[in-house]
């Protein structure tokens, strides 16, 4: 038996062994509690990056430490397997997207086998197989049945030189021009495919309050989903008044203060309004918007533009007409595609009215600035008052509103509202930030859309019995970027399957985010039913199986996912459950975001930076288990942090000592152990089994580590008495085994064999730590003197108060220091300090 430590040797060794055993496959018929465990799955990209690695392996740890608790765990895996860079690489490489996408699955399926984790490769789902987005096919024929997938137009980034639509990640520079030709981008109107999460709103936001995610994770979202009460009512044009628009307002009290109106570039009334000395000014402020992307014109940096139309519309609370402009800022779809300008009371508005000469009147003032009759010198001053008028985002008196004089909030919300109701052919209305989902791509490498266009029966839905539509294996990609389903004959001409004539097939392909939005229920029962004819009765798994697994207990991954991936599947779910496949509400009960992991220069691992990192470089000279615990000691699993291959040999020496101290046979002591000797290594042994527990339960896998490393280094000294050999130290070290065996596997696996004890350490129960045990004999307690260290004791662990304060005044270091003074209070913190205070 090789006596040395070598990871190349061991790991390779237990990794064929488990395989072999089925030791992580899925049981379905186990008795214990189910922990379903999921981290987010992978992209085939071609190789394993360390950020793969810094998701994947203190994921594994944690399914590893719920498995050991005896929790029936299951941990699958599989491949997010559509995608833009596939068809790049078609283009690049004249090969076929599925033929480069297996390929690189081929080879991450071995990479993340010597990470040593416990997935179960036998409930494995590639969202690009037929057998898998046959059922992403059915869901979008079933939220088509169920009224929430439509078709209507809506904004693309266009190139017209490559008459293509882009992807974002295509669209370039501050300009906005095309990757492949630099031409400046267009925004174009196409018609698409949307699904209808609006009509999930209010639910998405409401039980966010029921899910045990991160708080940052539930703000972003609501944030996202943006729910707001106000009023939206109705403005007539100045001079036309057959024309109107409306806006909306959350705050209907500050309508008095409207000093200027703003339509989007897109809105229809824009030409109708425009005056001939602004017509061409306005006509070309509309098409330099149609080359900003959503985001651009969203974006909070940078100075708002915008263009007056020359035409004014009329505020209906005070009939003074008010002039109409256009700006960027303001988008079609938002709201109503207008706003009212009150810059005295909404940042926004007051940066667009400085920078044109705007008037700000103000028309709310503070509770304390009404009560004291400044509201005047407020008007007088007007914006040179405003950083305070800001921050009424709720609450103020209305001043210079004519009736409403006076008015406190919230009364005045309800009595301008009700006068726009009545007067304005107003009404209180719920408005929403969040948008239906575009799902259409102008891509070939997705999950076809099932609906043909028949010229004699208009729109129709491949039937259930037909899926899935698949994906041409004889495509030709176009340097240009263009799908190549538009120009494959046999994919985009078929018959209609209603009347039998002449129709073409809808050729854009599902937003990849639907593949990853029902995913965790693929592999309940991967490719389910692949090759037989579906119906809408159908389940996408089979339903016995979901009744043990589902939902998903423990989810992790990135906090970039938050508003997308992260809102998408909880739609999913609710849509799902309204279909009557699933009893719940929502896709993952419990969520862990982890950080970053950084380059050794602490920015964000790039290749343009040159600081990317190869996790098969270190694998192969420190083994997956150093790997593995370094990653997870670098810092807390939540914030990330760089990568120090300095740092990696501290983790690998750490082993190394582990390794030694049970392989390496002890120099024999004689004589028999003290009791003081026993009693102190059982309450390190227990301590830091307490210790570690709950710092696995919380993913602190950092400071689990640390815990690890200094139990390591008592036992290496206690490893020099008498106590080898007795109980207490064989418990020590069947507890650090086992502690260290969900985050350092193998060599976990391997010492565990080599003390003789029965395989598989990852079967055996976790170690309990004893609170009495634990507990020390002796503490030491900080005395101060009026807030200021001047002694340190020790004393019994379960002393009393006042046996800590009688031991505290009769220190002579603290008599010295009190002096003749008299002592006026002492506090008493059992464990850790006495504060005494002197008069």
């Amino acid at each position: 038996m090789n006596d040395r430590y070598d990871p190349s040797i061991i790991e390779s060794k237990w990794q064929q062994q488990w395989e072999a055993d089925r030791l992580y496959q899925r049981d379905d018929a186990s008795t214990a509690q189910k922990w379903y465990f999921l981290t987010m799955l992978p992209y085939p990209s071609g190789d394993l990056h360390t950020g793969h690695w810094y998701a994947m392996s203190p994921s594994d740890a944690g399914a590893r430490y719920k498995r050991m608790n005896g929790y029936n765990v299951w941990l699958p895996i599989g491949f997010d397997a559509f995608g833009l860079p596939a068809e790049n690489a078609a283009i690049k490489h004249g090969v076929h997207p599925h033929k480069w996408t297996l390929a690189n699955i081929e080879r991450m399926r071995g990479q993340l086998r010597k990470m040593g984790t416990m997935f179960d490769w036998e409930h494995e789902a590639i969202s690009c197989l037929p057998g898998y987005y046959q059922w992403t096919e059915w869901f979008f024929r079933k939220f088509y049945d169920m009224g929430l997938a439509y078709r209507e137009e809506a904004p693309v980034d266009f190139c017209p030189t490559c008459n293509t639509t882009l992807a974002r990640e295509q669209v370039w520079g501050e300009d906005r021009h095309c990757e492949r030709c630099g031409t400046p981008v267009e925004i174009r109107n196409l018609a698409q495919w949307k699904f209808r999460i609006t009509a999930y709103a209010d639910e998405l936001l409401d039980r966010l309050d029921e899910i045990d995610w991160p708080e940052r994770v539930k703000t972003m979202q609501r944030n996202w989903i943006g729910r707001s009460e106000g009023v939206e009512f109705e403005m007539t044009i100045l001079g036309q008044e057959d024309l109107s628009f409306r806006v909306f307002t959350t705050r209907p009290d500050t309508t008095f203060g409207m000093s200027f109106a703003v339509l989007a570039p897109e809105h229809a009334l824009v030409e109708q309004i425009a005056t001939d000395e602004q017509e061409e000014a306005v006509r070309a402020y509309v098409d330099a918007a149609k080359r900003k992307s959503e985001l651009d014109r969203q974006a909070e940096a940078g100075e708002k533009t915008g263009i007056f139309t020359g035409a004014y519309a009329i505020n209906p609370v005070n009939g003074q007409p008010v002039p109409i402009w256009i700006a960027d800022y303001v988008l079609m779809g938002y709201g109503t595609g207008a706003i009212m300008g009150v810059p005295a009371h909404d940042e926004r508005d007051f940066a667009f009215a400085r920078q044109y000469g705007i008037p700000t009147p103000i028309v709310i003032v503070p509770d304390e600035v009404y009560r004291a009759g400044e509201a005047a010198a407020w008007n007088e001053q007007a914006g040179w008052a405003l950083p305070a008028a800001y921050a009424l985002k709720e609450g103020g008196v209305m001043v210079n509103s004519g009736p409403f004089d006076g008015a406190p909030w919230p009364h005045s919300f309800d009595a301008t509202a009700t006068w726009l109701t009545a007067h304005a052919a107003g009404e209180r209305k719920t408005n929403y930030r969040i948008r239906d989902w575009l799902i259409s791509r102008q891509r070939m490498w997705g999950s076809p859309i099932p609906i043909i266009y028949c010229p004699t029966c208009g729109t129709v839905p491949v039937p259930y019995a037909d899926l899935p539509v698949l994906l041409p294996e004889d495509a030709a990609f176009r340097p240009t970027g263009e799908s190549p389903l538009k120009y494959h004959e046999a994919f985009r001409y078929v018959k209609c399957p209603t009347c039998g004539g002449d129709a073409e097939r809808e050729t854009d392909t599902m937003d990849t985010f639907l593949c990853s939005s029902w995913y965790q229920y693929a592999y309940v029962s991967p490719y389910w039913k692949a090759g037989e004819p579906l119906s809408p009765d159908d389940m996408p798994w089979d339903p016995a199986l979901g009744q043990i697994w589902l939902p998903v207990d423990q989810y992790t991954g990135g906090i970039e996912h938050a508003t997308m991936h992260l809102l998408y599947t909880r739609f999913f779910t609710k849509a799902m459950r309204d279909a009557g496949l699933v009893d719940f509400d929502e896709p993952m009960l419990r969520l862990f975001n982890q950080g970053m992991i950084l380059g050794e220069d602490g920015e964000k691992m790039s290749k343009s930076r040159g600081n990317v990192v190869n996790p098969d470089e270190y694998v192969g000279k420190y083994g997956a288990d150093v790997v593995r615990a370094f990653l997870m000691f670098i810092g807390p699993w939540e914030m990330g942090g760089p990568w120090n291959p300095r740092a990696i040999e501290g983790v690998q020496r750490f082993l190394q000592r582990v390794w030694a101290l049970i392989v390496e046979a002890s120099e024999p002591q004689g004589g028999i152990p003290t009791a003081g000797q026993i009693a102190d290594l059982r309450r390190a042994t227990h301590q830091t089994i307490l210790k570690v527990t709950e710092d696995y339960e919380n993913f602190k896998f950092n400071t689990m580590i640390a815990a690890l490393m200094g139990f390591s280094n008592t036992l290496i000294e206690a490893k020099k008495t008498a106590v080898v050999g007795t109980a207490a130290w064989d418990e020590a070290i069947s507890a650090l085994l086992r502690m260290m065996a969900p985050a350092m596997p193998h060599i976990s696996e391997e010492l565990w064999a080599r003390i003789g004890q029965p395989y598989s350490i990852h079967t055996q129960a976790w170690p309990a730590g004893d609170p009495a045990l634990a507990r020390e004999e002796v503490v030491e307690i900080a005395v101060q003197i009026n807030g200021k260290v001047r002694d340190r004791l020790e004393i019994a662990a379960d002393a009393d108060q006042a046996t800590i304060e009688a031991a505290a005044l009769a220190s002579e270091r603290v008599q010295q220091w009190i002096g003749g003074k008299s002592v006026r209070k002492v506090i008493v913190v059992p464990g850790r300090m006495v504060n005494i205070v002197t008069g």
